[in-house]
């Protein structure tokens, strides 16, 4: 008799009992809110180890965003920029063309007008623009070859001794031979221009020195989403890097950057640089640098739309930096009060950064909750089911 009472005072109140249970459960969940939170300090998983080296856990401090730290990131930044193309910059001396394989010479020998047969059938404009020009090629071996003197090496040579050599070989044909030598094409000597211009290839070195001005007009000037502070040269297999904003902050005149045969040129898209811009703002995205490569704080959450005033937490704004580094890096910010804008505005992002807005208490317990909903309905309708 006791056994029925207690069965149906349990089928008359287990559904409540279940009830309140299950929301018990939920607010006690709420520290196990679904996404993504930041923890001071945080904490990379450990990484697999082997028997000498055994797993550890990587602990990457959060430094507060403050005038101090910009002040002291920008005095690294204009230091390192005061080293960029050291060694590329060229005196103001004379300079002076010297010969090579493949360029083209126009010779005269003035009152010997038979000579000029030697040049060759001047090009048609239907010719391609890889022809040479017509006139005295110099061969693979470095060789001019010419009427009545035969041979003569003149790669490496200027104009002028090439010319004196010929009017001495001359000299024993003709009666003082007045000869007069020009460049007719240029093609031993060229730069290569290659990324983010309108005319990327090859660029011929002529008797005016190449300045990085000059190869990048040549090359149609900068596309639109040119990255002008992440130039690369490359020469002798070795990497420059060119910030031509900084240069020009600096005082130094990039025009005095003479290129040199060989040399590659690389411009690089603004896209690549990007900044990744995640959590609670209106439209998550990869924020791109500005034509002059930088890209603030401010601009970079301005560029996603701001921050999602429902649902962000103003004072959860973090930047992780290096991410796929050893010892990366990540920042704070506390962003409720507007003064704090200033400090966004000033705090200059760099390529692949990632810029995470977390969200506030009451958006992380709504989120719980519809995900314990569906659990909750589902146990009522069992209890239903079984009374």
């Amino acid at each position: 008799m006791q056994f029925r009472k207690q069965a149906a005072l349990f089928r008359k109140h287990g559904v409540r009992f279940l009830a309140i249970t299950t929301a018990c459960a939920a607010l006690s969940a709420c520290a196990f809110a679904p996404g993504m939170r930041m923890i001071e300090p945080a904490t990379l998983p450990a990484t697999s180890g082997n028997a000498q080296t055994p797993a550890t856990n990587v602990q990457v401090p959060i430094t507060d965003i403050t005038s101090s730290l910009i002040k002291e990131m920008r005095d690294a930044a204009d230091k390192a920029g005061a080293a960029e193309g050291r060694g590329l910059f060229e005196s103001s001396g004379p300079y002076t063309y010297r010969l090579g394989i493949g360029d083209v010479l126009e010779i005269t020998v003035w009152d010997h007008p038979e000579l000029a047969a030697a040049l060759g059938a001047q090009q048609q404009s239907t010719t391609r623009a890889s022809d040479p020009m017509a006139g005295f090629i110099i061969d693979q071996r470095g060789n001019l070859s010419f009427p009545y003197i035969g041979t003569l090496h003149v790669e490496g040579l200027r104009t002028d001794e090439v010319q004196r050599a010929l009017s001495e070989r001359l000299g024993q044909v003709f009666v003082r031979p007045q000869v007069t030598v020009r460049i007719a094409s240029f093609r031993s000597q060229q730069v290569y221009v290659d990324g983010e211009v309108h005319v990327p290839g090859p660029q011929p070195i002529n008797d005016i020195p190449m300045t990085l001005y000059d190869a990048v007009s040549r090359a149609g000037g900068f596309s639109p989403t040119a990255d002008q502070s992440r130039m690369v040269l490359v020469r002798d297999g070795v990497s420059h890097p060119l910030n031509l904003p900084q240069l020009l902050a600096n005082g130094q005149n990039p025009s005095r950057i003479i290129l040199k045969n060989g040399d590659l040129l690389r411009v690089v898209s603004r896209d690549d640089n990007g900044v990744y811009v995640m959590g609670e703002v209106v439209k998550p995205s990869t924020a791109i640098p500005m034509k002059n490569g930088r890209l603030s704080l401010s601009e970079a959450i301005s560029q996603t739309g701001s921050l999602n005033n429902t649902t962000a937490d103003a004072s959860q704004l973090y930047v992780i930096r290096g991410s796929q580094d050893v010892n990366p890096q990540v920042f704070h910010l506390d962003a409720r009060s507007p003064v704090s804008m200033i400090l966004a505005n000033q705090f200059e992002l760099q390529p692949k950064d990632v810029v995470y807005i977390d969200g506030n208490g009451l958006v992380r317990l709504s989120r719980v909750l519809n995900l314990l909903i569906p659990a909750i309905n589902a146990s009522l309708y069992g209890a239903v089911v079984a009374k």
